[in-house]
């Protein structure tokens, strides 16, 4: 594996995850494949569980790690070509890109959706670069469009509790002061649909994703009978997708808020969300905070799908 930016890198579904369980049952088992080795970490956003969960997965494998954010102690950059450099951005991605590269071994890279071309998000602009100029193997800690790490461990959370070989898993948005990205969602919906689970999307019109993530999910309007029977409710905000919405709220009514109305309908069903979570707006307290919430052991698995994927980013070396 020389990238990791999609459920497409990680191959084989059923090898990664007997790989995690592994890996999960003696996280050090491969502290010395990472000695001598660096990783560098670059976060253009801000971030918890990534950071945190990734460093903590590049040491159980033997790794020195670097940590650089943009936005804080290094030079503004500038990413488009073609324009004159003569504002606050004194260095350009495509000088810098190499140059990290001299420096580490592995890079993982954080760069959200900026909503101000969808093209360009969508063409992953800023990672890509990352990719075609680092000269190392580079994987994705959040993307304009996916985030794989956290879906590869909302599966492994998912298999972990499952009580049914094909549980139903519903995807539901949920409402939100500010425009969010819609790389959580479109990341799970890829890797569910890669999986042979009941895979339901449920969001309010104007809400659809991109056909390519949507892929043979089926999108159910009506919350309530989207709920019923699910084994597992995944609740997410994300901004409109389509046409001139691109990027901008359309609603944030509260009757999509998932509380203990909505899972009532469901098969007891576990509760997840990728953190931070907006109590009160996607979740209720009740919720979030009962037995059937798994969203803590959710975030514990960000460094069991982190350690196996710099495992193979080292092993590919």
């Amino acid at each position: 594996m020389k990238k990791f930016t999609c459920v497409q890198d990680i191959g084989n579904l059923k090898a990664a995850l007997d790989e995690a369980f592994e890996i999960k049952k003696d996280r050090f088992k491969y502290v010395e494949l990472g000695r001598n080795k660096t990783l560098m970490m670059i976060f253009f956003n801000s971030s918890l569980r990534t950071r945190l969960s990734t460093q903590k997965a590049a040491t159980n494998l033997g790794m020195n790690v670097i940590v650089l954010d943009i936005n804080q102690g290094a030079w503004k950059l500038e990413t488009e070509r073609g324009v004159i450099m003569d504002g606050d951005k004194p260095e350009h991605l495509l000088e810098a890109i190499p140059v990290m590269g001299c420096y580490c071994d592995i890079i993982g890279v954080r760069s959200f959706a900026r909503f101000e071309n969808k093209e360009d998000d969508y063409n992953e602009i800023i990672i890509n670069q990352f990719i075609k100029y680092s000269g190392r193997p580079v994987f994705s800690m959040e993307a304009a469009t996916r985030h794989p790490l956290q879906s590869f461990a909302d599966l492994i959370t998912i298999e972990e509790y499952k009580k049914t070989a094909r549980p139903k898993v519903v995807m539901t948005w949920a409402p939100h002061p500010r425009p969010l990205p819609q790389a959580v969602p479109n990341s799970f919906a890829e890797w569910m649909n890669a999986t042979d689970y009941d895979f339901v999307i449920t969001h309010p019109e104007g809400y659809e994703l991109d056909p390519q993530f949507v892929g043979h999910a089926r999108v159910e309007y009506d919350q309530m009978k989207a709920f019923e029977g699910a084994d597992f409710i995944y609740a997410k905000n994300w901004a409109a997708y389509a046409g001139d919405n691109y990027g901008q709220i359309l609603s944030k009514d509260r009757e999509w808020t998932v509380s203990d109305r909505q899972m009532a309908v469901t098969n007891n069903a576990y509760f997840m969300h990728c953190l931070p979570v907006r109590r009160n707006m996607i979740v209720t307290d009740d919720v979030i905070e009962s037995p059937q919430s798994i969203v803590i052991p959710e975030a514990a698995n960000r460094e069991i799908s982190a350690t196996v994927v710099l495992k193979r980013l080292l092993e590919s070396l």
